[in-house]
């Protein structure tokens, strides 16, 4: 039996409930940055292979900003946010009021990359305190690193990252929505990477451990 099919509804809905907390986390932490009320939501957590979190992402040819992260500790691993380049020029207009954000070339404005490495820090810190919270495991995360890029070349550069490439993803999609926006909602994919052995470290920390 493959890894994925070891994986229950249990185990899903365990990942959703900790994105929740962590969803919560990164909206607090958003209101106070932007001075707005931000609602945050989890629609949905999956489990995927590399070549179906490529294509969530838009395909490997697609253009994306990413926010990347290591993270170390007793469950190491690694971290994405991608985010369209529309969707992203929206936030940082949200964040800052700059209205043409132009993402066709390098060097890319230094306002634009500063409030989407922000982003970066806000939301992957809040996963990662809620997911430390629920496993009681010492997670640390590293400086985050923003890549804009065409989708495979940036999910490539994560797993060279990994000291042994594993096999799947958790995919938490994310949604952030403005009270009074008048473009609609943010919505971007994390990207959660454990390393060999860290989905066993982690879902055994959370009590429901995957069984062989």
């Amino acid at each position: 039996m493959s890894f994925i099919n070891k994986i229950s509804s249990i185990h899903l809905d365990i990942l959703k409930e900790i994105g929740n907390i962590g969803a919560g986390h990164a909206a607090t932490a958003l209101s106070t940055l932007l001075n707005k009320k931000i609602d945050m939501k989890v629609p949905d957590v999956r489990i995927v292979s590399f070549d179906e979190m490529m294509e969530l992402a838009g395909g490997p040819d697609n253009i994306v900003a990413s926010v990347f992260l290591r993270i170390d500790g007793e469950a190491p691993g690694s971290m994405f946010f991608v985010l369209s380049l529309e969707q992203a020029s929206h936030f940082i207009y949200q964040m800052t009021g700059e209205e043409n954000i132009d993402f066709t070339s390098p060097p890319y404005p230094e306002i634009a990359v500063s409030a989407l490495q922000e982003l970066g820090n806000i939301l992957s810190g809040s996963y990662l305190s809620s997911l430390s919270d629920f496993t009681r495991l010492h997670l640390y995360p590293s400086v985050p690193a923003l890549s804009i890029d065409m989708v495979g070349a940036v999910i490539s550069f994560g797993l060279l990252e990994l000291s042994q490439v594993s096999d799947y993803a958790i995919v938490i999609d994310t949604a952030l929505n403005e009270d009074d926006a008048q473009f609609g909602s943010v919505k971007g994919h994390f990207f959660l990477l454990p390393d060999p052995n860290s989905f066993e470290i982690i879902f055994s920390a959370l009590g429901v451990p995957v069984n062989e």
